[in-house]
């Protein structure tokens, strides 16, 4: 399913819904309907477990175009929020989970250029995340140096301690389109949460498409333009450590629990590895791309 966090325009008030037939289709009414509850937020819907995702399909199925009518809407009459508007927890990132990522890093930035023999792990709090079509907020008294970083993420759909590679299909629910901005002169001693963890520092969605729907998320193209020029053009098979490999050190480091996400990294083409480097300013627009999902787009705006 293609699910999403959204409002009506004229109620704030956020609701879960699914895209189907170019409508979108709000879960609570749907359940209403179909006579079988259903829940009003996506980390409810996690909650509940995938099972219930492959319940919905069928019911989709089951239902009649007319009945969709009525109660659907047409994409300009909602407004999308991220995915899971306020994560629970930190968001999981992950460094350097690029070859040639790792290189340009090491060109500009205070990086080995050893390639990564487990992954690198950082956070970014649930404070960070921000939805399409709104700003990134750049403190010009903390940096002059923002930069993107388009990335695959990964939500997790069932709780997990010590999860073996071969099983950790198994407890992922989903997948949506992460853009970690980073302030690069903000890190401190090769600390990264201040340079990756300010406010509005995670620009989610515009949707989360449920695994189901993703043939094989080791081979989805990604890519990101700064006021329409590319930037990153990658591909998920070129991970230095796949899905599987990082839910199995994760869930051996700590718990995984649902809704938990995973920032899975950025391939190269940043600004900071670039020759001369380059940074965002305010007005500048980025649209971070991944196949299958969709495209996030975000305007900086300067606070001075």
């Amino acid at each position: 399913m293609k699910l999403l966090t959204y409002t009506l325009k004229e109620n704030f008030e956020p609701r879960l819904g699914f895209i189907h037939n170019n409508q979108v289709i709000d879960m609570e009414d749907f359940g209403e309907i179909s006579n079988f509850p259903l829940p009003s937020s996506m980390l409810e819907l996690i909650d509940m477990g995938f099972e219930l995702v492959e319940e919905l399909n069928d019911m989709v199925a089951d239902t009649e175009q007319v009945y969709f009518d009525e109660i659907g809407y047409q994409m300009d009459e909602i407004t999308f929020l991220a995915p899971i508007p306020k994560p629970r927890k930190n968001i999981i990132g992950i460094g350097l989970n690029y070859t040639e990522h790792v290189s340009e890093s090491a060109r500009t930035l205070d990086t080995t250029g050893k390639l990564p023999q487990k992954p690198i792990i950082f956070s970014k709090p649930p404070t960070t995340v921000t939805a399409t079509n709104t700003d990134i907020i750049k403190n010009t008294k903390l940096t002059s140096q923002l930069d993107w970083e388009v990335e695959l993420a990964v939500v997790i759909g069932k709780k997990g301690k010590y999860v073996p590679k071969a099983d950790a299909m198994e407890y992922v629910f989903g997948y949506t389109v992460i853009n970690d901005v980073s302030a690069r002169d903000c890190r401190r001693e090769g600390q990264w949460i201040v340079s990756k963890g300010q406010d509005t520092f995670a620009p989610m969605g515009p949707i989360l498409v449920t695994k189901d729907e993703i043939e094989n998320p080791h081979n989805l193209n990604l890519s990101l333009k700064v006021n329409g020029v590319e930037k990153q053009n990658s591909n998920t098979k070129f991970l230095l450590f796949n899905i599987n490999e990082l839910i199995e050190d994760l869930s051996i480091v700590f718990t995984l629990e649902p809704g938990d996400i995973i920032a899975t990294g950025t391939p190269a083409g940043v600004g900071a590895g670039r020759d001369p480097q380059e940074w965002l300013y305010d007005g500048d627009v980025i649209e971070a791309t991944v196949e299958g999902i969709g495209t996030i787009v975000n305007t900086v705006k300067d606070l001075k």
